[in-house]
C-alpha cells in the first residue's frame, strides 16, 4: 500500500512507501510500540514498520538522481529530520529525487536472531524497491545512491560493500532487483568495529557486547571493499570525538587500494554530527561539493 499525502505538519513529503509487502523479516510481533519524538530535533525510536518516505522535485526540475538517506543515532534511534527529512528538501531544489529510509534497529526486542542482519535487510529492500518504482518517479536506475549519518553511515558502507549479501528470504519480485548502489556518501560514518577507533554504542547495539571476532571482522567495512564497491565521497571533522576520522582514513584508504573513486573531505573542527552545518563557517557548504562529485561522476 503507497499513502499519497499533500500535506503533513512535519513535512510535505509525496509518498510514504512500507518497505515490506508481507511479514517484516526477522521479527515477532510482540506488541512493541515505536516511539516518534521531538527534542530539538525529531527522533525515531523502535522502528517496527520499516519504510520509505519520498521526496520528489517538480517533473520539469528532476535529474534523473536519487539519494537514499539513512539517518544516524547509534544503532539506537533516527535523527530523523535532521541527518533525513532536511536532506531528501535540499536535494529536492537540485532536481534529485531524497528518500528517507526508515530502518530497523538491532536492539528492538522483537527481533528474534542474527540482530546484525536486520538493518541491512531493511536497506537492501529500500534501494530495490526505489529501483522497482524507477519509472514511476522518473529516477534513472543507474544513478541511484545513498547517503548515511554516523551509525547511518556504518549501515551505508555495509549496504555499499555487502550488496549481495544474502540476508533475507525474497517476498516478491522486487528482491530479484540489484541492491548496488551507484555510489555512496558517508558523512562522519562508524565504518570499523576495531575497538580502537568505533563508536562503542553503535558496536554494542548492533553486534551485542561480546561480539565474535568473525562478526568483529564482517562488519568492519574497511576490510570488506573490494573493486565493485561503488563510488565513495567521505566527509568528517577532525575533532570528531564520538567517532574518530580514522573511521574514514582507513575506509579512503581501502578504496585507495581497490581502485575504487573516491573523494576524502577532512576539516579540522566540526564535530560529530554537524549535518548540513549551516552556520559553520568551514562546512557550511560541504553538500556543494558533494552535489560537483556527483556530477563529476557523470
Amino acid at each position: 500500500m503507497v499513502t499519497l499525502l499533500t500535506a503533513h505538519w512535519l513535512s510535505a513529503q509525496d509518498t510514504i512507501m512500507p518497505l515490506w509487502p508481507k511479514t517484516v523479516p526477522n521479527q515477532t510481533e510482540i506488541g512493541e510500540k515505536e516511539l516518534d519524538t521531538v527534542e530539538h530535533i525529531r527522533w525515531i525510536r523502535n522502528v517496527q514498520r520499516p519504510t520509505l518516505e519520498v521526496y520528489l522535485p517538480s517533473v520539469q526540475n528532476t535529474n534523473g538522481k536519487a539519494v537514499l538517506l539513512f539517518p544516524g543515532g547509534g544503532y539506537q534511534g533516527l535523527a530523523y529530520n535532521w541527518e533525513g527529512v532536511d536532506f531528501a528538501k535540499a536535494f529536492n531544489a537540485k532536481g534529485i529525487v531524497g528518500i528517507v529510509v526508515k530502518y530497523r534497529l538491532p536492539i528492538s526486542k522483537s527481533i528474534h536472531k542474527n540482530r546484525w542482519d536486520v538493518p541491512l535487510q531493511d536497506a537492501q529492500r529500500a534501494i530495490r524497491l526505489v529501483r522497482s518504482m524507477s519509472a514511476t518517479w522518473k529516477i534513472d536506475p543507474d544513478k541511484i545512491g545513498i547517503m548515511g549519518f554516523s551509525a547511518g553511515g556504518h549501515l551505508a558502507s555495509t549496504l555499499g560493500t555487502q550488496y549481495d549479501k544474502k540476508v533475507y528470504d525474497h517476498q516478491d519480485i522486487v528482491d530479484t532487483i540489484s541492491a548496488r548502489p551507484n555510489f555512496m556518501a558517508l558523512v562522519y560514518p562508524v565504518i570499523s568495529m576495531d575497538s580502537t577507533l568505533t563508536h562503542g554504542g553503535s558496536k554494542d547495539a548492533l553486534l551485542g557486547e561480546n561480539p565474535t571476532d568473525v562478526l568483529l571482522q564482517e562488519f568492519s567495512n574497511e576490510t570488506r571493499v573490494d573493486a565493485n564497491t561503488p563510488p565513495a565521497f567521505l566527509i568528517h571533522a577532525t575533532d570528531d570525538a564520538p567517532v574518530p576520522v580514522e573511521n574514514s582514513l582507513r575506509f579512503f584508504k581501502a578504496l585507495r587500494q581497490h581502485n575504487v573513486p573516491s573523494s576524502l573531505h577532512v576539516y579540522p573542527s566540526g564535530g560529530h554530527g554537524f549535518a548540513l552545518a549551516r552556520q559553520h563557517p568551514l562546512l557550511k557548504n560541504w553538500l556543494d561539493l558533494f552535489l560537483d562529485w556527483l556530477d563529476y561522476l557523470d
